[in-house]
């Protein structure tokens, strides 16, 4: 069957190492994401960033970062998928910046479950991967006084998604 995601309860989300020594973490307010027989599919609007500080967000829209304007989604793309007890593995592509790289994201699965309420199957995905920003053209940094760079290249991308089953046409 085919897979939607509840956006109410799922999360995707990134973290880099920011000044050489602690995590800096944000994420996407809006989101799609779809499994069906064709694989695993999302997409993230990238306007959509989500972080503390709202002069960050600015910067982060703009080309030293994801370049909004031009580039208005994040994608991701499934080649294969493997699946053994709860545990998952995946092949695919990821766009960011209009640059396409294969990644590989691993994780976890659970249900599928029935909603008390509504009577929808619903199941969870916990997937992530670690990439090189530089990679898909996310180049800005500034040199600390002390050594090192402000922002780390490897960046962790983590969804946390509720896929719910459509009902059978």
């Amino acid at each position: 069957g085919t897979w939607q995601v509840d956006p109410v309860h799922s999360s995707v989300g990134f973290s880099v190492k920011h000044m050489v020594v602690a995590n800096f973490r944000g994420g996407f307010g809006s989101f799609d994401v779809v499994l069906d027989e064709e694989g695993l599919r999302g997409t993230v609007d990238v306007a959509s960033v989500d972080v503390s500080e709202p002069n960050l967000n600015g910067h982060l829209l703009a080309p030293d970062f994801f370049d909004a304007e031009r580039y208005p989604q994040l994608s991701f793309r499934s080649t294969a998928i493997r699946v053994d007890g709860d545990i998952v593995d995946a092949d695919g592509d990821l766009t960011i910046k209009g640059i396409t790289k294969p990644v590989k994201i691993s994780g976890t699965i659970s249900g599928p479950v029935t909603h008390p309420f509504d009577g929808s199957e619903r199941i969870g995905l916990e997937l992530e991967t670690v990439v090189d920003r530089t990679t898909f053209g996310l180049d800005w940094n500034a040199p600390l006084p002390s050594g090192g760079l402000a922002v780390g290249n490897d960046v962790r991308l983590k969804a946390e998604l509720e896929l719910v089953q459509e009902a059978a046409a």
